[in-house]
């Protein structure tokens, strides 16, 4: 079973999210996901200051089997981006909760992650799908 943080919280489309405690959220994909994709040869980030809606598709992963989309977990701004992934997309694939984050969100709903999957959730969610 993949690694899934007590910390987080997790979509159904396979990202996180981190509540960076100062109104921004990070997100990234998951350990699974990467698992799944294999090594990451290419990402494409949404553009800092792109609104975007949530389940929203907003950057592309693309590894040697196959390119995936990346959606919003929540509607929002994208504040930043990681830019040491354009030169190195397989940081993913080493540390997908750490450096291998996408982008960085200002969620534009009060207390918006209540919507989203705990770890618990998102384990038993892995499981059905399996």
């Amino acid at each position: 079973m993949s690694n899934t943080p007590g910390d987080l919280k997790y979509t159904e489309e396979h990202e996180w999210v981190r509540d960076n405690g100062d109104g921004t959220l990070t997100v990234g994909i998951t350990d699974h996901a990467q698992e799944a994709l294999g090594d990451l040869v290419f990402i494409e980030l949404p553009e800092v200051g792109r609104r975007v809606e949530g389940a929203q598709a907003c950057a592309v992963v693309e590894s040697v089997k196959a390119a995936s989309d990346v959606y919003s977990p929540l509607e929002g701004e994208v504040t930043e981006t990681n830019p040491a992934l354009e030169g190195a997309p397989e940081t993913i694939n080493e540390d997908p909760y750490g450096e291998g984050w996408l982008f960085k969100l200002r969620p534009s709903a009060a207390s918006p992650l209540d919507s989203l999957l705990d770890a618990a959730g998102y384990r038993a969610f892995l499981e059905q799908e399996a």
